[in-house]
């Protein structure tokens, strides 16, 4: 048997192909209540996109814990022997919802973990540090990224003013100008926390660690011809891939690992640990295992479950806390806040971001509130009647406010601090020959693309300052282009000439 067709409040629906009009003069009648209830839903279907990382897809899995972290954090998802459902969310940075995947980009890789004890969000991307390292220059950094308010259109000037007058953009650049600005597909890219966050162990002990995703497809790349290929062919490439490889069971995974720095050596440390800019050599701080997770799952409904999923740093499970990283603590407000407006104020009511563990919230009403609690639960606290407490066990966790020589530390500079030491090593010892030409041909055409000659020469001194080879064959590949164009042009003049 078929079922009718019923308006949203249940009602059958006579026509789904005819509207009701009035009379024999064809004028449609403002009460055909069915038509109104589909227009006046239709123009409310979309929410406004993620101002950042709005193009990208996603999909479920498990995290299997394999390694043993006991004795640095009392989190119950890294416990031995842990299973957890999760979430995994892939995006762009800069571009819009219908932008192309391969454009050049940073690549974000956020998790949902839905723990026992509540979601624990890590928020990253495919690379180890960002353009900036305080939130505050977060607004004027994506606005360089966007769009022009005239003509409505990306520019080459606008981004390379901001990333020249901040210095502290080099090491991110470097990553994005490379190979990693060109990922073969969300499987087969790295994922980071990025950030220092703070682990805490049953015995109260205080630790730094970083979060790395080592993707066991191997890390792909792919070159800015075919990336410019398949933007134009078809600007959903990487949601693609991913999507028809798990249907065809070809179920991605990574590896979770985390480099795990003692509490006290983050105030004398070469580099100030804290800075999203910065790396922690694998050397001093090398990589512990913590589990494996496989996405096996793709989602239902695309707008249910990927659209509206909420991630945020805020998301944080006892053992594990934040730190001094400037840009992580504007995150945690930031985040949230979004996904209020975007999402709305319930927002962590949706099945996608609602933890599996229970709840216990006084918090009430607001748009789109469906959950609640009995009529005699209290609704505010302290309280008489048995409502929820909070836990005094809880005070202590992320206890570095207090420690002021660390807050000092982190607040000045470290002996090996600066903006172009670790991109320039990144560029000499990580990019092998053909990298390094690879780098030089992108850089060439991005910074060809400024037309402004002060711009342009903050640029060369830019990569000078990360490598001064890199600098100066820099200059020498515009100054050879420029001098093509104009031979181009007087080329073109003198053919004009002679017709």
């Amino acid at each position: 048997m078929t079922d009718h067709t019923t308006s949203q409040t249940g009602t059958p629906v006579s026509s789904d192909d005819q509207s009701l009009t009035a009379g024999n003069n064809g004028v449609t009648a403002l009460h055909d209540r069915y038509l109104v209830e589909k227009l006046a839903q239709f123009n409310r279907e979309r929410i406004p996109e993620r101002i950042v990382h709005a193009k990208g897809g996603g999909a479920f899995g498990d995290f299997v814990v394999t390694g043993d972290v006991s004795a640095y954090t009392k989190a119950a998802v890294f416990q031995p022997g842990a299973e957890t459902e999760t979430l995994i969310r892939f995006s762009s940075v800069a571009g819009e919802q219908g932008s192309p995947d391969t454009w050049r980009d940073v690549r974000g890789f956020s998790t949902k973990f839905y723990t026992s004890e509540g979601n624990y969000d890590i928020v990253g991307n495919n690379t180890p540090v960002f353009f900036i390292k305080d939130g505050i220059k977060f607004p004027d950094f994506i606005h360089s990224q966007k769009r022009l308010p005239g003509s409505g259109l990306r520019d080459a000037d606008m981004q390379w003013d901001f990333w020249t007058l901040s210095p502290e953009s080099a090491h991110q650049v470097t990553y994005l100008m490379g190979d990693r600005g060109l990922p073969k597909s969300w499987r087969t890219m790295p994922g980071f926390g990025s950030h220092t966050y703070q682990w805490i162990n049953a015995a109260g002990e205080q630790f730094w660690v970083k979060y790395h995703f080592v993707s066991n497809q191997g890390n792909v790349e792919m070159y800015g011809e075919e990336a410019e290929a398949i933007a134009g062919a078809d600007a959903d490439y990487y949601r693609r891939d991913l999507y028809e490889a798990i249907e065809a069971g070809d179920f991605p995974s990574w590896t979770l690992k985390v480099q795990i720095m003692p509490y006290e050596d983050a105030k004398t440390y070469r580099f100030n640990p804290f800075d999203l800019t910065k790396v922690w050599p694998h050397a001093d701080f090398p990589l512990h295992e913590i589990g494996i997770f496989t996405l096996n799952r793709n989602p239902e409904n695309f707008f249910a479950q990927i659209e509206q999923a909420a991630f945020s740093p805020a998301n944080t499970v006892r053992g594990i806390s934040i730190s001094p990283d400037k840009m992580l603590m504007a995150r945690v407000f930031s985040y949230p806040d979004a996904q209020r407006y975007r999402v709305g104020t319930n927002y962590n009511e949706l099945p996608v971001n609602a933890p599996k563990s229970q709840v216990n919230s006084y918090t009430q009403d607001g748009a789109a509130r469906h959950g609640f609690k009995p009529a005699d639960a209290p609704v505010y606290a302290p309280n008489s009647f048995g409502g929820p407490t909070a836990d005094a066990a809880a005070a202590g966790e992320g206890s570095w406010e207090s420690d002021g020589a660390l807050v000092r530390a982190a607040a000045t500079l470290h002996p090996e601090d600066d903006d172009f030491g670790q991109p320039g090593t990144l560029y000499r010892e990580v990019f092998d020959d053909a990298a390094k030409q690879r780098i030089l041909e992108t850089l060439t055409g991005a910074v060809g693309g400024v037309k402004s000659d002060e711009i342009r020469e903050r640029a060369i001194q830019y990569w000078t300052n990360v490598d001064a080879t890199l600098g100066a064959k820099l200059r020498a590949e515009l100054a050879k282009a420029a001098a093509g164009i104009e031979t181009a042009n007087e080329a073109a003049e003198f053919v004009g000439v002679a017709k």
